[in-house]
């Protein structure tokens, strides 16, 4: 028996998946809710944003992580939670920024966790929203063995056929999400009725893979990148909208608005409940994982803000083998989940490939109990770092700050508590450590390419504005709960 075959042997026995389905890989289900904050998550511990039963469980039965940060909007979070890299490896930074031929290559050049575990021998399936580069699921390079996706008029017109598209729409190139939805499963048109409901579709479609996988005797990996709750405020089944194109629900910022989003985000952990009974139906618990996480913060309030939440995210990690350490102040990021689902599939990182993240396994299995000292978030131009006990938030120099604001936290969370420490004496030296990591990610300039670019010179127009900028480097008015320091005049 060779090394690896040893290593795998122990892993599988730290796992504890020696039971029924003897000596097999684990499978993984891997869950990415859209546009979601932590708090929306009653295990969280801030009241007034519902109840999630399902997920509270899985919490409680496994490691919740407190603080958790991926990119502030969900094309680099995606392209990140892919890859187990950063954007400054990747050249992903925001939706509108896409350095060199990132979009079209950037799993030509990086890894996608997909690829490294179908190499490994893993089913792999992905339901839901993809929006992580030009290139699809399918193909080879991201390694979906089947997908079943969210998809716009552009794609569907692109089918064997030029299907056409007769269900609802959100503009004149966006299908629903929702009700009587875009999808296309398998290179083929799903015919959707005005009672379809999207989430549904996408969570029953991840719950057959599971089944046939499991009849198959072979280990899988379900990716469900969910659609929503996302900022449409569209509601659940109990509140259809089925109305004309643009009907996407009231304000986000309305009562009505939040409420909604409130009861979308509880009919998604409905939809975790039937996931995880589906998995005990199947006989699968003792050899399966559960990841949940969220690509960024809430619409509005948080997506797109170079503030901690930005990029603070929910992240749940329960099943087989997995310690029960419940609520957890140690430190994670989206770089970590690609080397995580490496180590736990017994695969390997192909030569010349690397990770800018750290397997969790050593932690989850309760080999350590402890994982980093520090975490990185990003979104556009501004950076952050976190410790446990200190913040430094929307570093950008582009804008105007190019110091940031740095923050002693303590023991505190949820950006409650925050003492203002920029230029403090006492603080200046766990100051300098932060300026040490930061020495890793070289912040964009004004003198950078990019900009030069067609695609750059649009960003920065916009980006460059009073009011984005106001909004981009702080806190939304209703969740200013810590000093800002003095606000950048236009």
């Amino acid at each position: 028996m060779n090394f690896r075959k040893l290593y795998f042997l122990f892993l599988l026995l730290c796992l504890g998946s020696f039971s029924t389905q003897a000596q097999k890989q684990p499978n993984i289900v891997l869950v990415l809710l859209d546009d979601v904050s932590p708090e929306q998550f009653s295990c969280y511990g801030v009241p007034g944003w519902g109840n999630t039963p399902n997920i509270d469980k899985l919490a409680a039965n496994g490691v919740m992580f407190k603080t958790c940060y991926a990119s502030a909007m969900c094309g680099p979070s995606r392209v990140e939670i892919m890859t187990g890299e950063y954007g400054t490896s990747t050249g992903v930074l925001q939706n509108g920024i896409w350095i060199g031929d990132s979009r079209k290559n950037v799993y030509t050049k990086h890894q996608a966790f997909g690829k490294l575990l179908k190499d490994d021998g893993y089913a792999t399936a992905i339901a839901g929203k993809w929006h992580a580069g030009v290139q699809m699921p399918y193909e080879k390079e991201v390694g979906f063995d089947e997908y079943c996706l969210w998809e716009g008029i552009k794609e569907i017109k692109a089918l064997p056929g030029s299907p056409k598209f007769t269900g609802q729409l959100e503009d004149e190139k966006t299908t629903s999400r929702y009700w009587h939805p875009g999808v296309i499963q398998n290179h083929k048109l799903v015919e959707t009725k005005p009672t379809d409901y999207g989430p549904d579709i996408f969570s029953n479609f991840i719950m057959d893979f599971m089944e046939r996988k499991t009849k198959e005797g072979k280990p899988f990996l379900a990716y469900w990148p969910s659609v929503a709750p996302h900022g449409t405020r569209t509601g659940s089944p109990k509140t259809p909208r089925r109305g004309a194109v643009g009907d996407l629900g009231p304000a986000p910022n309305s009562e009505e608005g939040r409420l909604r989003f409130i009861e979308l985000n509880e009919y998604l952990d409905v939809l975790m409940g039937r996931i995880v009974k589906k998995i005990d139906d199947l006989g699968i618990a003792d050899t399966t994982i559960i990841i949940l996480t969220s690509d960024n913060g809430t619409a509005v309030t948080a997506k797109t803000r170079g503030v901690e939440r930005g990029p603070h995210v929910v992240n749940i990690i329960s099943g087989a083998g997995i310690k029960k350490r419940g609520a957890t102040d140690e430190l994670t990021d989206f770089t970590d989940i690609a080397p995580t689902l490496v180590e736990l599939a017994g695969a390997k990182l192909p030569k010349g490939k690397k990770f800018d993240g750290k397997s969790l396994v050593p932690f989850l299995t309760g080999k350590t109990d402890a994982h980093r000292d520090w975490i990185y978030g990003y979104i556009s131009t501004s950076q952050l770092v976190r410790t446990k006990d200190y913040l430094l938030e929307a570093v950008n120099p582009l804008l105007g700050l190019p110091e940031g604001r740095f923050y002693y936290t303590g023991k505190n969370r949820n950006q409650r508590g925050y003492e203002f420490v920029n230029g403090k004496e006492a603080h200046a030296k766990k100051r300098a450590e932060f300026d040490k990591i930061l020495e890793n990610f070289p912040a964009m300039t004004e003198s950078h390419e990019f900009w030069k670019t067609k695609q750059g010179k649009r960003f920065y127009r916009e980006y460059t504005k009073p009011k984005s900028i106001e909004k981009h480097l702080y806190n939304h008015k209703d969740y200013k709960f810590y000093d800002e320091g003095t606000p950048i005049l236009p």
